[in-house]
């Protein structure tokens, strides 16, 4: 079951939310998600995505995450592999690797780790500009 998340209005680029692990709940194993996600207490484990993962300030993720858009207000250890963005936001800390096209760390957010830039999943093929030598007079 998927629905939309108040107050987000009907625009055609939303994404539709498909559940949340609120404060409280603790989960140990494989999550495997689609449209957008929230996380808001504790799992040990692996996370896959096909949408955005969110985790909330209250969030303690331990394993490996892999997914399109990443977002971090909590705290992450462990691995993520992004097609997408990744961004820390100002009360995250994320202790580990990243792998992604495109890493945001907010002023306040911490990261502690390696990040590994790849080319994004939506690139196209590269482009070649000619440069044309001048010619001395």
């Amino acid at each position: 079951m998927a629905w939309k998340w108040p107050g987000s209005g009907s625009s055609a680029g939303s994404e539709e939310w498909t559940g949340f692990i609120d404060q409280g709940v603790t989960m140990e194993g494989t999550l495997t998600v689609t449209g957008t996600f929230r996380i808001d207490g504790n799992v040990k484990g692996n996370v896959i995505s096909e949408q955005t993962l969110i985790l909330g300030e209250n969030a303690k993720v331990e394993g490996q995450i892999e997914g399109n858009r990443v977002v971090i207000a909590g705290r992450y250890d462990g691995v993520i592999f992004a097609k997408g963005r990744v961004e820390i936001q100002p009360k995250g800390v994320v202790t580990g690797e990243v792998h992604s096209p495109c890493l945001v760390i907010d002023p306040g957010g911490i990261f502690d780790g390696r990040c590994h830039m790849l080319g994004s999943s939506d690139a196209s093929t590269s482009v070649t500009i000619p440069i044309r030598a001048m010619s001395q007079a």
